[in-house]
């Protein structure tokens, strides 16, 4: 793995992500396109594709031989060790009923592996940045996630997929997270809740198949922050998955929300 490509992707994605969130922050409350997408209730506004755009065309000519896969425009280029991760406007359901809660997300995987995860959060100007091996931070200042002994008095972030719907053993799981944690946190950004658990404001996040161009940015900079990303059986999470039903939480903490997984589902 060349740390050259990373440290100029890094610097390349700080100055892109900031572009298009601008874009968003500008837009908010005044756009005017919105189109629904699929059967699920899922949207796309003008700013989702004007931010794609700006940062698809800068990767493309600094990297054009790396793959992209972005949330709009699907797969560009050809499968190869190098691909990104496009999110232009994690939370656009947010952002389209004037609910500023969303981010711009960019993701470069190496053999299906995150190496490096920015997320930006326009309306706070909050750059959370992630390097493999090189620890998380937020405006440049190391985050770290922190453990409250009690999980049962902590806020846990649930994350579901768009096609989960009300799928019963979600509503069962999530209904019984609700009623037994001190706040379960839904905010339809789900790299916004990765933020939140890497620096420490949030205890944990319970994942139920929620897979897209917004999760491998997230669960790296929950992992270079300190914390730990398993699957429902207690194994650790590493290269990607179409289906994946998630923890993450600190190190600590892994037998609790594990033990609240398996009471939920059973």
């Amino acid at each position: 793995m060349d740390q050259n490509i990373i440290l100029h992707a890094k610097k390349l994605s700080e100055r892109i992500i900031r572009q298009a969130g601008l874009i968003t922050k500008e837009k908010f409350d005044n756009f005017v396109d919105i189109k629904t997408k699929d059967e699920f209730g899922d949207v796309v506004t003008e700013v989702d594709i004007i931010a794609e755009q700006i940062i698809i065309e800068q990767i493309r000519s600094a990297f054009p031989d790396h793959q992209i896969h972005s949330e709009e425009a699907g797969t560009l280029g050809e499968e190869k060790d190098w691909l990104w991760l496009i999110d232009p406007l994690d939370g656009t359901n947010n952002f389209a009923i004037g609910l500023p809660v969303f981010t711009v997300s960019i993701t470069l995987m190496y053999k299906k592996e995150p190496v490096l995860g920015l997320i930006y959060e326009p309306m706070t100007e909050r750059l959370f940045t992630s390097v493999k091996g090189k620890g998380a931070f937020c405006n440049n200042r190391p985050i770290q996630i922190r453990i409250n002994r009690d999980i049962f008095k902590g806020n846990i972030g649930w994350i579901q997929g768009h096609k989960v719907q009300n799928d019963s053993r979600a509503v069962k799981l999530r209904q019984f997270i609700d009623i037994r944690v001190k706040r379960m946190i839904r905010l339809w950004a789900p790299t916004l809740q990765w933020c939140m658990l890497a620096k420490g404001d949030i205890d944990g996040i319970i994942l139920f198949n929620s897979e897209g161009d917004d999760l491998y940015s997230g669960i790296l900079m929950v992992k270079e922050a300190g914390g730990i990303v398993i699957d429902f059986e207690g194994n650790p999470f590493n290269g990607m998955n179409e289906e994946p039903y998630l923890i993450a939480c600190h190190p600590d903490q892994k037998q609790q929300l594990l033990r609240v997984v398996r009471e939920g589902l059973s």
